[in-house]
C-alpha cells in the first residue's frame, strides 16, 4: 500500500503534467494570436497604403491590440468618407453627362425618380425597379469612365513585401479578441 508521501508525489506529478500540457496549449494559442496580429497589421497597412492614408507609427504602438482597433476605426471612418465622396462625384458626373447633351429640367432630375400619381406605390416601385434594371449595363459603362477619379490603383495581393503566403481572403478569420 502506498504511503501518504507517495500519493502526494503522484498527485503533484499528475498536476505538473496537466499544467505542462495546458502551458503548451496556451503557448500555441498565443503564438497563433501573435501571428494573426502580424497579419492584421499587414492587412491594415496594405489597405492604408492602397488608399493613400497616413500610416500609424507602430513603433509607439508595439504589441498593443488597442492600436489595431484604433487603426481599423480610423480606416473604416476614412473609407466611409471616401465612399460618400465617390458617390457624390459619381452623381455629379452623371448629371453633367445628362446636361452635356440632353434637355431635361435638372431641378426635377435632382429630386430623384419621378412617380406617376395615377399609379399605386407598388406600381411605381415596380416601374422604378424596371428602370434600374434597364439602366444596369449603361450605368456600368458610365461608371467605368469615372473609376480612375474615385478608386485607388489596384494592388495585387502577395506581390509586395510581406505578401507571401497570404490567402485570397488575406488569411483573416473570425477573431475572438486580443
Amino acid at each position: 500500500m502506498p504511503n501518504f508521501s507517495t500519493l502526494i508525489s503522484i498527485g503533484l506529478k499528475d498536476e505538473l503534467l496537466a499544467t505542462q500540457v495546458e502551458a503548451s496549449s496556451t503557448k500555441a494559442q498565443l503564438e497563433g494570436e501573435v501571428a494573426l496580429n502580424g497579419r492584421l497589421r499587414t492587412a491594415i497597412s496594405d489597405l492604408s497604403v492602397s488608399w493613400e492614408l497616413e500610416r500609424v507609427d507602430e513603433s509607439r504602438e508595439v504589441a498593443r491590440c488597442d492600436a489595431l482597433v484604433d487603426q481599423l476605426c480610423y480606416l473604416g471612418a476614412t473609407l466611409r468618407d471616401r465612399v460618400r465622396d465617390a458617390l457624390h462625384i459619381g452623381v455629379k458626373r452623371a448629371v453633367a453627362v445628362v446636361c452635356s447633351g440632353f434637355s431635361y429640367d435638372m431641378e426635377v432630375v435632382s429630386h430623384g425618380f419621378v412617380t406617376d400619381i395615377s399609379k399605386t406605390d407598388a406600381e411605381n416601385e415596380e416601374r422604378l425597379h424596371a428602370l434600374i434594371d434597364d439602366a444596369e449595363v449603361l450605368g456600368e459603362r458610365l461608371a467605368k469612365l469615372f473609376e480612375p477619379e474615385v478608386l485607388p490603383p489596384e494592388t495585387s495581393p502577395g506581390v509586395d513585401e510581406g505578401g507571401e503566403g497570404r490567402d485570397a481572403d488575406c488569411g483573416l478569420r473570425a477573431y475572438s479578441g486580443c
